[in-house]
């Protein structure tokens, strides 16, 4: 059987192209190819994206803009002086009916209008993707610090935590297994106990019960870190009772 190049599959990887035999020498490929890990995760985030595109909005004011253009086309009746055109094929050339110029029209519009979008959507993805490989960057570099440092603690609803705190990076990574999901409306947010004060440190994802969160901000001599329920979007302060308080390891 030929062997392919393993740095050429990337794409069809993403796409869950592969055989299941092949899926399995690639991921061992991938393990230990920045290259290719990076090109794989912005190919994925792509796919997803551009899997959503599944209609788009006409841009404002098109409806009248086309039925305005329909007014300018001049229409030849039945008999009139185009019938007896003939083109090059000696075939009689049909007038164009106006709803169908408009047609055209309408679909050129929306087709250019849908490109333009899909080549939105794909940049997007591009940056989120790059956005992506920084942050697992980041939080790789805290947990293979010479100075980190983990404290495990029970969660409610059974979940376990653990944070990881590197001095020397003046970061924190937070390690959640077994979350429940939040009530509608709700997420969880994490936040610096500052001796006393909270400050926010991003939000988790609420679909998640196992994640992986780089903690927003600076450790700035915190003394350890909170998760409390909060509405959409996060709170300037909290306004609940801490889910769970872990100190930092010292």
């Amino acid at each position: 059987m030929r062997t392919v190049d393993p740095h050429r599959l990337t794409g069809a990887y993403a796409l869950h192209a592969l055989s299941p035999e092949e899926t399995v020498r690639f991921e061992r490929h991938l393990a230990g190819c920045d290259a290719c890990a990076q090109e794989t995760a912005e190919l994925s985030a792509t796919a997803a994206r551009l899997g959503l595109a599944v209609a788009t909005a006409t841009a404002p004011g098109m409806r009248d803009q086309v039925l305005r253009r329909i007014t300018t086309v001049r229409q030849e009746a039945p008999g009139g002086p185009g019938q007896g055109r003939r083109g090059r094929s000696g075939l009689r050339a049909r007038p164009v009916s106006r709803w169908a110029l408009a047609a055209c029209l309408a679909a050129a519009a929306a087709l250019g209008g849908t490109a333009v979008w899909e080549h939105e959507r794909a940049e997007d993805a591009r940056a989120e993707a790059h956005s992506a490989a920084r942050t697992a960057d980041e939080i790789a570099a805290v947990l293979a610090a010479p100075d980190a440092k983990v404290r495990a603690a029970e969660l409610a609803g059974g979940a376990s935590g653990a944070v990881v705190v590197s001095r020397g990076q003046d970061r924190a990574v937070f390690v959640a297994s077994g979350m429940t999901r939040p009530p509608g409306g709700k997420v969880y947010q994490l936040w610096f106990d500052d001796r006393g004060g909270m400050r926010s440190a991003g939000l988790m994802d609420p679909g998640r019960a196992d994640q992986t969160v780089l903690m927003r901000g600076a450790v700035d001599g915190a003394s350890g870190m909170g998760i409390t329920l909060e509405p959409e979007g996060g709170s300037d302060h909290p306004t609940s009772a801490p889910l769970a308080r872990v100190p930092f390891p010292v």
